[in-house]
């Protein structure tokens, strides 16, 4: 049960992001879905103890559930993707960079702003990698069709 927690409160803090990117009715609920998803894998994924691994894997499932969901429902991948990926966000990685730069404190300066690097770099190469290996197979079915 303590794993599903951080789950539900990554759902109910995607569902007013959602409302925000002007998303109605159930799509709001299946994008936000996506953000607890995501926040469950991450979770799942705690063995490896190494969150830049964990947000990856975290990542490419959110890029999966909304590269499936977007044909299902008919919208933009995009949106589904800001949203699910609300909870994944580095902010306080980069509020505590920031932090360190203000005070002078140069080494944890630079310590929090590579690994705050390192996350935003996990989660924009599992999202480069699903979208990549759909146009892929768009390309091959594509090519397929014509003959």
């Amino acid at each position: 049960m303590k794993e599903f927690l951080p789950c539900v409160w990554a759902f109910l803090a995607c569902v007013p992001f959602g409302a925000v990117m002007n998303l109605h009715g159930k799509n709001l609920y299946l994008c936000s879905l996506g953000g607890a998803i995501g926040w469950f894998f991450y979770i799942l994924s705690s063995p490896i103890n190494n969150d830049i691994l964990q947000y990856f894997i975290a990542t490419v499932v959110i890029s999966i559930y909304a590269e499936i969901m977007a044909r299902i429902l008919k919208i933009p991948v995009t949106g589904l993707l800001l949203v699910a990926l609300l909870p994944m966000v580095p902010g306080g990685g980069i509020y505590y960079t920031m932090e360190y730069c203000v005070i002078g404190n140069d080494a944890m300066f630079i310590e929090t702003g590579l690994h705050t690097l390192g996350i935003a770099g996990a989660l924009a190469m599992g999202i480069l990698f699903v979208s990549s290996f759909v146009r892929l197979l768009g390309k091959i079915y594509n090519d397929k069709s014509k003959f």
